[in-house]
């Protein structure tokens, strides 16, 4: 694949800051640390378009990578590290299904899975859901 300008658009909070677009979406998801940042990085053939942090849990919001003006790739913040505080992980919940279920622009959904760990409860009901 052959990508010329990819951009961050936003880092989103909330639905409120979702880009207004035509474009199709497709949506990253994976526990924290499975590699989604890394693999926007590896189809774009950029080393720091998606930051790419040492320790879990560093992503918090909805990142929407706009590909050449032809999709955007959304990444999604892991699950699965427990080290913050039960409010935070309702609000990945809610942020999650208020996307997954009411975003019209999403196409795909990619469950990224790391081969070197059996499956998690958390992966299960991500791949139920």
């Amino acid at each position: 694949m052959q990508v010329n300008n990819p951009r961050l658009i936003i880092s989103a909070a909330s639905s409120k800051q979702w880009p207004n677009t035509t474009l199709g979406e497709v949506l990253l998801c994976g526990r924290s640390n499975v590699g989604k940042s890394s693999f926007i990085n590896a189809l774009v053939r950029r080393k720091s378009l998606a930051y790419v942090g040492k320790t879990p849990g560093k992503t918090r919001l909805l990142n929407f990578y706009n590909i050449d003006d032809k999709l955007i790739l959304v990444d999604a913040p892991g699950y699965g590290y427990q080290k913050d505080k039960r409010s935070d992980y309702q609000h990945f919940g809610s942020l999650m299904d208020e996307y997954i279920l009411n975003r019209n622009n999403l196409k795909l959904c990619i469950l990224l899975l790391d081969i070197r760990r059996d499956l998690s409860n958390d992966d299960q009901m991500m791949i139920e859901y």
